[in-house]
């Protein structure tokens, strides 16, 4: 298994591309409407866990991992229902949902403090 370092790393580059991911998203690459949506606040909820990971705190990337659910399942839906390119760009939102899913699990893992078993 990769270290803590490695894992906060690859939490953090997850993190950072889902958000610039939704930005262009929703602005450039396939917005709902013509010159961007709304839908672009979608991305201000993945900037609460942002700083807690960048420091690598360790209650961020326990809660950060399952509220990171909320966009697999956003990126589920759309790459079922949305036309092109809009589904695959759903499906790279589901990519980077898992592996920063993976990365968060794993680091909260590793980082967790041991306990003395009684013998």
């Amino acid at each position: 298994m990769p270290s803590p370092r490695t894992l906060s790393f690859i939490a953090s580059a997850s993190l950072i591309a889902l958000i610039l991911l939704s930005l262009a998203w929703e602005l450039w690459l396939a917005p709902l409407r013509p010159g961007g949506s709304w839908l672009v606040l979608k991305t201000l909820p993945l900037l609460l866990p942002l700083m807690g990971i960048l420091k690598g705190r360790r209650y961020t990337y326990q809660w950060a991992s399952m509220f990171i659910l909320l966009y697999f399942t956003e990126g589920v839906m759309r790459a079922w229902s949305d036309p092109q390119p809009s589904a695959s760009l759903a499906m790279l939102e589901i990519v980077l949902s898992v592996v920063f899913f993976l990365a968060a699990i794993g680091y909260a893992k590793k980082t967790a403090p041991t306990r003395n078993k009684p013998t």
